[in-house]
């Protein structure tokens, strides 16, 4: 399948072919709904967004040392180094390190503006220092360069029906939706790691705390006050979700089932929160395997489908008729 995909992108390469290869072995081993959405995507899409995938997860993991074996300092250390890395990268269009490499041919292949790295390595560089957001504003400024420029990453690789720019606010929306729904379904792991990613504002609202949070994780034990206070981000969250949905319909209808998958998937971690009554504090929820495995069938045959209209004969579009743009900078 790795070889499908990197024939179908055109990457001749073998240093570059192994390089996009290192990066789908991340999204398969630490994004399953991720990855498993990805692969409706068309063949020669897939390595791109594999690639993108790999570089946030990538830096990710150097912010989040769970086991503290290194200091603030040498996390910072590595995330500058790994800025420069990138920076030149982009810059000369090589990189000694794989994931940087195949993320900058990425950004090369379909004209990803430079700055949306900028602003993700920004905040990926505030979990370093940053444990909490006193309001949902406050988070928001967080998500632009961790959830919002994911989704715009996204926009050109997938393509669109409509100018980038229409279909950009949507693209963000959603990830600032997957986003929200990872920051409830983790906040016992998030503690875990000194952060609070539940906005202040709400939690001050329903009367939680940091110690109460803390308290409920140590201990096991409920709160009808946290209670509240999740229903209400699962709430907000769905809200954001709603704000996403019309920039499906914009998106090039082959790559649609795929970003359906993603937004179903996503949206049955909330469901599965519900479902398991808010207890996050003590459990990670997680979709069913067969719950999955059936949405991931769906999306084959709505894949299936879009591959065969595409296929079919077609009259001539008539004048205004819109044409998929699968390249664009968003810079």
């Amino acid at each position: 399948m790795t070889r499908r995909e990197l024939d179908a992108a055109g990457i001749t390469d073998p240093a570059l072919r192994a390089a996009y290869t290192r990066c789908r072995q991340l999204n398969a081993r630490h994004g399953r709904t991720y990855f498993l959405a990805t692969r409706l995507l068309p063949p020669e899409r897939r390595s791109a967004v594999h690639a993108l995938y790999g570089f946030a997860r990538w830096a990710d993991d150097i912010v989040d040392d769970l086991d503290q074996r290194r200091t603030p300092e040498q996390r910072d250390r590595e995330l500058r180094r790994l800025e420069s890395d990138l920076a030149s990268s982009l810059r000369t269009g090589v990189s000694a390190q794989p994931v940087v490499w195949a993320v900058a041919d990425t950004a090369e292949r379909y004209g990803i503006g430079h700055l949306l790295f900028a602003d993700f390595l920004s905040s990926m560089r505030a979990d370093l220092s940053v444990t909490d957001y006193p309001t949902y504003a406050d988070l928001r400024g967080y998500m632009r360069g961790s959830a919002e420029v994911i989704g715009l990453q996204m926009l050109p690789v997938l393509g669109t029906v409509a100018p980038l720019e229409e279909a950009a606010p949507h693209a963000a929306a959603l990830g600032v939706a997957f986003q929200l729904t990872n920051f409830l379904r983790d906040v016992g792991e998030d503690l875990d790691r000194g952060r609070v990613y539940l906005p202040g504002d709400l939690l001050a609202a329903h009367g939680v705390d940091r110690p109460l949070l803390e308290w409920c994780r140590r201990t096991g034990r409920t709160d009808a006050r946290v209670r509240a206070a999740l229903v209400a981000m699962e709430a907000m969250t769905r809200d954001v979700y709603r704000t996403a949905v019309p920039g499906l319909a914009l998106l090039d209808p082959r790559v649609r089932p795929c970003i359906h998958a993603a937004f179903t998937l996503y949206s049955e971690i909330l469901d599965t929160i519900a479902e398991q009554d808010y207890t996050v504090l003590r459990r990670r929820a997680v979709v069913p395997r067969r719950r999955r495995a059936a949405i991931a069938t769906v999306g084959a045959l709505r894949v299936a489908g879009a591959r065969w209209r595409a296929r079919a004969p077609r009259h001539r579009a008539a004048p205004g008729t819109p044409v998929v743009e699968r390249k664009g900078s968003l810079r």
